[in-house]
């Protein structure tokens, strides 16, 4: 949820706000996300593409799907993903699963308690091991490398920005400062490159692929049919 909505009319003049704080480096990655094109969700046809893809990425992690959605009972069960949400919510739970170190990637939500979407909140918040200001890190985290998929593949990473309150204070020191600072996280754990395009591995693993910017035409071959299936079983 939005605290503070931004009218469409000042969208331009907030993203340079924000854009002027920002370090060579870290205005490189947030030069791809704030294209105010891309500040609407996809609907129709469009959307379902941004989910097909989404979940190709899913599987290509050996992440596996299920049908239905989050609410039936966890948006990761320590398997499986709930296939039956968004696009965004898929890339950013692709985000934790690659932020996550390997005795969390089995947990409920990745041992970080009940999401927004989660059905069965008592069953995600027993397994919860992060907490606090260490969750609100990690949470961040996945928030800006799930957006920063959707900008690598061509989807609506302004949209998640804006929703994620990422453009909260816009102008203040404190705002810029907080995005330099996850993106070097990120940067560090080698999720991302030196420009902040994401990269195709998981904390403490070696790669699972080269290590380049994944589009939809060099996901794995299979992968698709294979998400397709498992979403209809």
């Amino acid at each position: 949820m939005i605290l503070s909505p931004i009218e469409p009319e000042r969208l331009a003049a907030v993203l340079q706000a924000y854009s002027a704080g920002l370090d060579r480096t870290a205005l490189t990655a947030f030069s791809r996300i704030a294209d105010p094109r891309k500040a609407q969700r996809a609907h129709g046809a469009e959307a379902a593409r941004h989910h097909h893809v989404a979940i190709q990425l899913a599987a290509s992690f050996g992440m596996e799907i299920l049908p239905g959605s989050p609410a039936l009972d966890f948006g990761w069960n320590g398997r499986a993903l709930r296939g039956a949400t968004e696009a965004y919510v898929i890339l950013h739970e692709i985000a934790h699963f690659q932020i996550a170190p390997p005795e969390r990637q089995g947990l409920i939500d990745f041992g970080l308690g009940a999401g927004p979407e989660t059905g069965d909140r008592t069953a995600a918040d027993a397994q919860a091991r992060v907490f606090g200001l260490a969750r609100e890190a990690e949470e961040a985290m996945a928030s800006l490398l799930g957006i920063l998929w959707e900008v690598a593949l061509g989807q609506p990473g302004l949209a998640s920005f804006l929703d994620q309150n990422w453009l909260e204070g816009a102008g203040r020191p404190s705002a810029s400062a907080h995005f330099i600072a996850v993106l070097d996280r990120l940067r560090a754990a080698s999720l991302v490159d030196a420009e902040g395009r994401p990269q195709r591995r998981c904390v403490l693993e070696a790669p699972i692929a080269a290590q380049e910017p994944v589009a939809p035409s060099t996901l794995p071959a299979g992968a698709p049919s294979q998400a397709t299936a498992s979403l209809k079983s």
